[in-house]
């Protein structure tokens, strides 16, 4: 079964912003590793047109920085789907649409052979919290920055109970980020 991995970055004092994270070729060669190791990821709408409004023209006009390069080139290859009840139509390569998250269509989706055994990634505060409430995360890979922006979107806003989280093990990148990476205990 694949393992449904909730990877994001977050600031210091817990908030989500892409456009605020330091993003240098070490911090996107691990990206680039934990992409090889998925069949899909998963979007909400904001994340996405985010995503999509940048990565696919740096496949077509590369910035010369491999470690970038590659990362356009996983993230624009590899199978995404897109949740939003807003969009109409999504239109970067390899993207389905879905209008809301039902707990069996994810199981399915972890249990699939499509992707073989390859995890499946999501990258998108309201989802991993709705993820979260549906107890289907497995793993959670936090990235965080030592950035403190003071306002934002608070990553695990929204969730109303009591998380439990098992330390895996942290990863030291040389920008003074680090990634936290826990599984849920069970209860």
């Amino acid at each position: 079964m694949a393992k449904l991995i909730a990877a994001i970055n977050m600031t210091l004092d817990g908030f989500c912003d892409h456009t605020a994270m330091i993003a240098d070729e070490e911090i996107h060669q691990h990206y680039n590793e934990l992409l090889s190791d998925a069949g899909t990821l998963i979007y909400g709408r904001i994340t996405y047109q985010l995503m999509e409004s940048y990565w696919p023209s740096v496949v077509k006009n590369p910035t010369g920085i491999k470690p970038t390069d590659e990362f356009a080139v996983l993230i624009d290859n590899i199978s995404k789907i897109v949740f939003s009840r807003t969009l109409k139509t999504v239109d970067w390569k390899n993207t389905k649409l879905k209008k809301e998250v039902i707990k069996e269509e994810v199981l399915e989706l972890k249990q699939s052979r499509n992707g073989g055994s390859k995890n499946i990634l999501v990258g998108s505060p309201s989802l991993i919290v709705a993820l979260t409430q549906l107890d289907l995360i497995d793993e959670y890979q936090l990235g965080v920055q030592p950035i403190v922006l003071g306002s934002g979107l608070p990553l695990f806003r929204n969730v109303k109970d009591r998380i439990n989280l098992k330390l895996l093990k942290t990863k030291t990148f040389g920008c003074g980020a680090l990634t936290l990476y826990y599984e849920p205990t069970k209860k």
